[in-house]
């Protein structure tokens, strides 16, 4: 089993993972409003619709999750003839690295949950569906376009929300060829009989769902083992993954000691999609060579950042990846943030009228100069936000042999400082996108530079913002450092 920080270098490795979905598809409608008032025409809400928001749903989820990722997805799946296959169709062809493989069945009706949301609230939900399975030619076209489709894959996913696309025959034919091929098979199962699932490489049912197949109680951690155990033992199943909710998940895989994860999230919002994203982050960390309990684990906390968020959410590999390191760090692991954490934190200090500043560097091996042009720049302002150059872009910069500290350590120390509020990680060799977004009221580079060497000066100053070139400690370098210690 690997440390955090190894887990953050597999997050590095997703993009090369090759993964082939199939499963139900479906338009996941959200309409927001308000309600401030009872219909005079029944004893009703009226809701005023403020917003609505289209994404995919089911199998499609998965899809979603994969992308985020940066994952090479190949997705087989069977939409209607109707105005929602066509929607649906559209939403899949814009993930980047996604082939959409999709079959219309003019005989279908193309599955749409459509939620009505007041606040965080979900006041109603209406479905819209075919209850009939795929059949015929239909369901022929599927299996040979899966068939074709393991040339090309590392591992399947079966997203099975029970809407006819997996009937028992496609799921069979289609764990027969993957295991021909090598090609291990994950499934989110659906129903209660699990033998249709025979061959596969692991399940991932939830509490509810392990108690139903395997007709065993499953309210505390030794229960959810016997059951998992009966489960995959009848069902010639490899391993199951038991998502276990608020309590975390539980990994049986064969003969192994179970290992339970407990739960990452902090405060829940909506677990709606979490199975989504666990199982499209397993798929992507086995496709490039992980073990299955650290898969998990990654899953375990990809699935805390999903039920942080309201709606169907997908984690991205920035927020696995922050959220990673956090959990490494010690003094100053609340300080270190995604892009998206930081505007959020960026947003809130500004309601609170507070003046923002911002700093960028690579910061390895950290010297009394880089702490007096810190300690400058938080005098400047009230909150104080360091961007840093993540590992690559420093080699990029600097050459190789650097950074002497990975990303993980530079983090650490500069989150330990008084002077920093925030640090946040970016990819690029210049940190303009980082400027661009959090808008600075005051940005802050060492004297060494001037106004017009400054990246992102012009643009605070476009928008009424200062630059401020703090007085460097002399004697002091990086560079020099580094040179003394080769002596």
């Amino acid at each position: 089993m690997t440390g955090r920080s190894d887990l953050a270098g597999l997050i590095e490795a997703l993009p090369a993972a090759k993964v082939l979905v199939v499963g139900d598809l479906m338009l996941d409608r959200f309409i927001d409003g308000e309600v401030d008032r009872i219909s005079p025409e029944a004893p009703v809400p009226v809701m005023q619709v403020k917003a609505e928001t289209d994404m995919l749903g089911g199998a499609g989820n998965v899809a979603r999750n994969l992308a985020a990722l940066g994952v090479a997805t190949h997705f087989v799946a069977v939409v209607g003839n109707d105005k929602t296959g066509k929607t649906v169709t559209a939403l899949a062809g814009a993930l980047p690295g996604l082939r959409a493989d999709l079959i219309v069945d003019r005989h279908r009706e193309t599955t749409m949950k459509t939620r009505y949301v007041v606040g965080r609230q979900q006041v109603l939900r209406a479905d819209r569906e075919t209850g009939h399975p795929v059949v015929g030619d239909v369901e022929a076209e599927l299996v040979r376009r899966v068939t074709r489709g393991l040339k090309t894959s590392d591992v399947v996913v079966l997203s099975d929300y029970g809407k006819g696309t997996l009937t028992p025959q496609t799921i069979g034919a289609i764990i027969t060829a993957a295991r021909k091929a090598k090609r291990p098979v994950l499934v989110d199962p659906k129903g209660s009989d699990y033998g249709r699932y025979q061959g596969a490489r692991l399940i991932t049912p939830n509490r509810k769902e392990l108690a139903e197949a395997s007709k065993l109680p499953t309210g505390s951690q030794s229960e959810i083992v016997s059951a998992a155990r009966r489960l995959a033992k009848g069902c010639g199943i490899d391993a199951v993954l038991a998502t276990r909710g608020p309590d975390g998940m539980t990994l049986i895989e064969g003969g192994k000691k179970p290992r339970h994860l407990a739960a990452e999230a902090h405060e829940v919002f909506d677990v709606s999609g979490a199975g989504d994203t666990v199982i499209a982050a397993i798929a992507a960390a086995l496709a490039v060579g992980a073990s299955l309990v650290d898969a998990a684990r990654l899953a375990n906390v990809a699935a805390g950042i999903v039920v942080s968020k309201a709606g169907t959410a997908v984690a991205n590999r920035n927020e696995i990846a922050a959220a990673l390191l956090r959990q490494d760090l010690h003094a100053g692991e609340r300080k270190i943030v995604s892009f998206d954490e930081a505007l959020k934190t960026v947003a809130a200090w500004r309601a609170k009228g507070l003046k923002i500043g911002f700093t960028n560097g690579c910061f390895d091996l950290l010297h009394p100069g880089h702490v007096s042009l810190l300690a400058q720049a938080r005098a400047a302002c009230d909150r104080l936000i360091v961007g840093l150059n993540d590992d690559a872009s420093v080699q990029r910069l600097k050459g190789k042999g650097r950074p002497i500290q990975n990303e993980a350590a530079r983090s650490t120390v500069l989150g330990s400082l008084a002077s920093v509020d925030l640090v946040t990680l970016f990819a690029e060799d210049t940190p303009e996108r980082l400027i661009k977004a959090i808008q600075p009221d005051v940005l802050v580079k060492g004297a060494d530079y001037t106004l017009d060497t400054v990246v992102g000066a012009k643009i605070v100053e476009g928008y009424g913002g200062r630059i401020l070139l703090a007085k460097l400690k002399s004697g002091h370098s990086t560079s020099a450092t580094i040179k003394k210690l080769g002596k």
